[in-house]
């Protein structure tokens, strides 16, 4: 309580101590900004033996395991580990630190360390393309990096001299692409998540002198300037997600190629061993002669290039996914008798394969070789198959100059110039069905550029007037998710359904398009033949022009007051590409006479945010003065993402988790014994999981069950070892440490796609707060919450309306002037090519968006300016990867023997392939596993179950010929006998198509 008096002396000491504690707290505010450093992750591949060394970074080149790790896990006797397993490693280890404004300090990295800062590192492997060899899984690996001090140099002052922290850097057969994800535990500095691709290079060997080489041709050291300085830009094609070596050509008048394995972290200049021979003919004239590079293409094992009118293609070696040697010995010539004008790239693999087309010019001029890439086997036809698209549409000269691949629909859209000796030439795009083997004219070209009259887009109809602008198409992309085609060339159409089309008239018919980069999460950027950068956002139709214009200015001079090394005056771009929904630029900086290339991020939102126009503003009276205010043309302030559920279901990602193991050190640093230990852990922690995917249900999903389940009851045993520091080896093995997650948490924003399937929906809410006055009624009539409305609204547009379903509920919070939506995705049962799990899956999209905030609603984070108002959800609908129909041995048994009273075991026993007496009753029972959730259920589908061999031991099994098999199984056979067959370890074979 107060004591007794006056209250104003108690109010003007209060007022003082608020004074004194804003000026405390103002102080550490300011301290706490001074404070904060900008650091960022660093990580480095490391083999065993270079582990501990400083300034050692190796190559991915080693697919194979390392030798068994007997003598580090011998000694373990007292540790829950099998002493009959052959405990193998992965060839190599991730070494992490991380350094704060841009300078690497050991200081920094010892502060972290002895704050508590642990990295936390998180694997994810990459599914491979052959879904028929491999089985398609979204797998990730998430493990603590364990704290290891340096030998190199011998320090008596400080205990810690140099250190990093070190983790496993695992393999799965069938992946040669993986995600790394550096983010920290929580403790020590703030250092933001950063991504690292770390990717196998199949097309590096080893040579005598213990070096690598490139199998492809010979590395270039030496960057010469004109090798890019003023050298027009190209694009870089690639299969999305799925090529570990990326490479680029258009070296002018060199055999040379830049070939990079961490998305141009780094990269390499390779001149290629090919014979660039002159092959020129009266049927395939050649006018000029040339050793640039011009088209370049990569795939998962397979790179592709072409040289004047010749294409060749190179298979690395990637025993991970041929698990034999597959790679080429040197680059090999295709399609030698075609004249090949140009390659044309397949984003996206299908069927298990992947693709790429040539187009043809002289006496085959009207054809598309069409090739397919399948575990790094390359195969060429020619289609149209019958007929040329020239003589399919009824004329007499054509020429095909851009070709898209539908690989959904099995659809070839061609963009065809049509030459007509009466008139001027015309285009004309032409659809070809593969299955059906049909030509389709789906739309003619305009010969000239629409007049849109100040409009931003304009549908042709035909009805429009146009301009004198000659209308000239160089090519044409395809997003599977949204169904959006786009026509480019000194203009840009773009349709939903390749028949109706719109004109974007922001875009300067002065100008002409060279090609387009998407990110296939909504975003597309344009590179012109003057190196112009155009921006568009899908689903609106405004073009921004980022590069050359006053936001660039802008952002470059603030660039240069930071003295920021990846800004110079004199640059050129050498290709523009999206890595994980963010624009990048490969440029070449020339500085002081030195020229490198440079990875740099395009700040897109800062562009945009810069280009807000400055002439709206207001002159406001307040007091004596005028205050001036700029008009903010977002409609809301904070647009939050809420009641996101558990990813996992709907992301399919199957997660373990994994700890280094304890070291009874008092320091906890590890040695090279305790870090080959944390290696073989992981690596059985894998091989469960691999040994797992079995057609047989087992009593549990975990894979690590099989693993301690008759070790946990030593538990407690091992811990008290520990506790005494007793344990061998001074290495303390927690089981809790390796586990599968099965109940990960949303993180704020939306999954990077969902899988959906057989109604299934997935739901979010979207909450608002609204600019000024988020509500309007009629003040004269009573308000009810039916007369409410808010003055934000959210517009959804579907890809595949006929597939999807969304259902958009809004309730309006009047205190707190916000809006809050809920969104509910749905499939709608009837869009499904039903197969085994993750095959044939549908790509699809919805597109969500706050309607007037595209371009102009940004939220400032730590890790930048973010766009706001405008969600794309990319979708895949069908049998989901990771759900299986296993067959219930256990269950069985037990049915079985209970049921016929009696049970035969086989000559030799094993649990996992029981015999059965056929003359007995048999009912087989299946179950639904789903291995991401855990869950699992009956099977209530049909199958049919058929005997296909049988024998009293392995060794005797024989195959059943087919009258044995009608004779056993079909129950219209009269001449069935009741004589039983030996006691059999007979293989079950289902016949689908299964239900799940």
């Amino acid at each position: 309580m107060y004591p007794a008096g006056p209250a104003w002396p108690r109010l003007r000491i209060l007022r003082a101590l608020w004074a004194l504690l804003a000026v405390l707290f103002a102080s550490w505010r300011l301290w706490a900004f001074q404070d904060i450093q900008e650091c960022t992750w660093q990580v480095v591949l490391n083999k065993f033996e270079t582990v501990g060394k400083s300034g050692v970074s190796d190559r991915f080149f080693h697919q194979q395991p390392v030798a068994t790790l007997d003598s580090v896990f011998s000694p373990l006797v007292d540790a829950p580990t099998d002493q009959g397993e052959k405990y193998l490693s992965f060839p190599y280890y991730l070494k992490i630190n991380y350094s704060c404004n841009g300078e690497s300090s050991e200081a920094q990295v010892r502060k972290g360390h002895l704050t508590g800062l642990k990295p936390v590192v998180l694997v994810t492997f990459q599914s491979p393309v052959n879904f028929h060899h491999w089985k398609i899984e979204q797998l990730q690996i998430q493990m603590e990096a364990a704290p290891f001090r340096s030998e190199e140099q011998q320090c008596t002052a400080e205990q810690v001299c140099v250190m990093n922290w070190y983790t496993p850097m695992p393999i799965k057969n069938g992946s040669v692409l993986m995600r790394v994800d550096v983010s920290s535990n929580g403790l020590g500095p703030f250092i933001p998540t950063k991504r690292f691709q770390v990717n196998i290079n199949g097309f590096l060997q080893r040579q005598q002198d213990n070096t690598l080489h490139f199998t492809v041709g010979n590395e270039i050291f030496n960057l010469i300037p004109r090798y890019f300085m003023n050298v027009p830009s190209r694009p870089l094609w690639y299969t999305v997600d799925q090529a570990p070596v990326l490479i680029l050509g258009g070296i002018p008048e060199e055999k040379s190629v830049l070939l990079t394995d961490t998305s141009f972290k780094d990269s390499f200049l390779v001149e290629l061993n090919i014979d660039s021979c002159w092959v020129g003919s009266f049927y395939c004239p050649q006018a000029i002669f040339t050793a640039t590079i011009y088209d370049a293409i990569a795939t998962e094992s397979t790179l592709f290039i072409r040289q004047n009118q010749l294409v060749y293609y190179f298979t690395g070696t990637y025993l991970t996914l041929h698990e034999s040697n597959h790679g080429s010995g040197s680059w090999v010539r295709v399609l030698a008798n075609e004249c090949i004008k140009s390659l044309c790239p397949v984003h996206f693999h299908s069927n298990g394969s992947e693709y790429v087309m040539a187009l043809t010019s002289g006496k085959r001029e009207g054809y598309v070789h069409f090739g397919t890439i399948t575990d790094g086997h390359v195969s060429f036809q020619v289609l149209p198959k019958h007929r040329s698209v020239c003589e399919g549409i009824q004329v007499f000269n054509c020429s095909i100059i851009w070709a898209v691949f539908i690989a959904g629909d099995y659809i070839l859209l061609m963009l065809v110039e049509l030459q007509d000796p009466t008139t001027r030439n015309y285009f004309q795009v032409v659809s070809y069905d593969l299955v059906s083997d049909n030509l389709v004219i789906l739309y003619t070209i305009p010969e000239f550029i629409p007049d849109a009259r100040g409009l931003e887009f304009l549908m042709i109809l035909g009805t429009e007037s146009y301009t004198n602008f000659t209308m000239v198409p160089k090519g044409m992309f395809y997003n599977p998710y949204n169904n959006l085609l786009f026509i480019w060339g000194n203009f840009l159409l773009q349709s939903y359904n390749n028949e109706n089309f719109i004109y974007l008239a922001d875009f300067p018919k002065d100008q002409s398009i060279k090609y387009l980069v998407n990110s296939f999460h909504g975003e597309t950027a344009i590179v012109t033949e003057t190196e112009e950068i155009w921006y568009l956002l899908e689903g609106s139709y405004r073009m921004y022009r980022l590069f050359p214009s006053k936001a660039w200015e802008v952002h470059v001079s603030l660039q240069v007051m930071q003295q920021s090394s990846f800004y110079t005056h004199i640059e050129t771009m050498v290709t523009l590409f999206y890595e994980d929904h963010q624009l990048y630029q490969l440029v070449y900086l020339m500085n002081d006479g030195q020229g490198r290339l440079v990875k740099r991020l395009v700040p897109v939102e800062q562009l945009l945010m810069y280009q807000q126009p400055g002439s709206h503003y207001l002159l406001e009276q307040r007091g004596n003065h005028l205050t001036l205010s700029f008009t903010d043309f977002c409609p809301f302030t904070v647009m939050r993402l809420r009641d996101l559920p558990n990813p996992q279901i709907y992301t399919r990602q199957e997660r373990y988790r994994a700890r280094p193991p304890r070291v009874l050190e008092p320091s906890g640093f590890h040695d090279q014994n305790s870090l080959a230990v944390y290696q073989g852990l992981v690596y059985y922690l894998l091989f469960l999981h691999s040994k797992y995917h079995k057609p047989y249900a087992d009593p549990v999903h975990d894979s690590t069950w099989r693993w301690w389940k008759n070790k946990k009851v030593d538990q407690d045993y091992y811990f008290y070892l520990a506790s005494n520091l007793q344990s061998a080896s001074n290495v303390y093995i927690d089981m809790a440490s390796y586990e599968k997650i099965y109940d990960l948490k949303a993180e704020h924003e939306l999954p990077e796609r969902i899988y959906l399937d057989k109604g299934t929906s997935y739901g979010f809410s979207i909450f608002v707060t609204v600019r000024g006055h988020s509500l309007e009624f009629q003040p004269e009539r009573v308000l009810t919450t039916l007369e409410l409305r808010s003055k934000v609204d959210l517009g959804v547009v579907l890809a595949d309306a006929d597939c999807i379903e969304v259902v958009v509920d809004q309730k309006v919070l009047i205190n707190r002037n916000s809006v809050l939506f809920w969104v509910t995705l749905r499939d709608k049962r009837s869009c499904f090519d039903q197969g085994l799990s993750g095959h044939h899956l549908m790509k699809t999209s919805v597109l969500v968006k706050v309607v007037g905030a595209v371009g102009h609603c940004f939220q400032n984070t730590h890790r930048g300016l973010h766009m706001q108002g405008n969600l794309m959800i990319p979708l895949l609908i069908g049998c989901p990867p990771g759900k299986r129909l296993a067959f219930d041995i256990t269950y069985t048994v037990e049915y079985n023997r209970l049921q016929n009273k009696h049970y035969f075991d086989c000559v030799h026993v094993d649990p996992e392939m029981p015999c059965f007496l056929f003359r007995d009753t048999f009912y087989p029972f299946f179950l639904i596993q789903d291995l991401v959730t855990g869950e699992s259920g009956s099977f209530q589908g049909s199958y049919v179950f058929k005997v296909v061999g049988g024998g009293p031991t392995m060794d005797t099994l024989i195959e059943y010929s087919e009258e044995e098999i009608y004779r056993f199984n079909s129950p219209l056979d009269n001449s069935r006998t009741t004589t039983p067959l030996p006691l059999s370890r007979t293989p079950l074979r289902l016949h689908g198509p299964v239900q799940n």
